[in-house]
């Protein structure tokens, strides 16, 4: 078991010891004033409120994306399906041609939604707050809407996973 303590905290256990919780896979997009549109992998997509309907995302400080996303006049939610490891790969790299041959359309905030995606939330822009090396958004849900079929991508350890077939219910 390892502790965490000042003098001795290793960023790279701390890392994989975060690993060790499942999360679903997401795809962040937003559309600006200026025309641009952005899109980023990230794990870190949370539920926040029920009313108002909030949900949060963190992006690097270091993301080439940052100033988009803080220009960002809407943002699209985009939850992915266990046949879409491909675009999670493709999103994650940074300054690469994310939009090449990718299926989508615009949603009512102008923020892409991707085809195949087993969830999309179109949000607005709510608060931003520090959060350390990253920066906390906080995006209201206008409106969403959910596949009638398809399994989640699952990222786990380091790697993508499926759920169990048969799992509890």
């Amino acid at each position: 078991m390892q502790i965490a303590r000042d003098a001795d905290f290793d960023p790279r256990a701390f890392r994989q010891a975060l690993g060790r919780f499942a999360t679903g896979v997401a795809i962040v997009t937003a559309g600006t004033p200026d025309g641009t549109v952005v899109g980023m992998t990230m794990s870190s997509f949370n539920s926040v409120s029920l009313d108002p309907p909030l949900v949060l995302f963190s992006v690097a400080r270091t993301a080439h994306s940052l100033p988009a996303m803080r220009a960002a006049t809407g943002f699209g939610i985009n939850i992915l399906a266990q046949d879409q490891q491909h675009l999670s790969n493709r999103f994650a790299r940074a300054l690469a041609d994310k939009w090449q041959e990718v299926e989508h359309r615009r949603g009512g905030n102008d923020a892409p939604l991707l085809d195949g995606a087993i969830a999309h939330f179109e949000c607005a822009p709510y608060a931003r707050h520090d959060g350390g090396d990253h920066e906390i958004f906080l995006a209201r849900v206008l409106r969403f809407s959910t596949a009638q079929e398809g399994e989640p991508l699952i990222f786990f350890g380091g790697r993508y996973h499926a759920l169990a077939a048969g799992a509890a219910g």
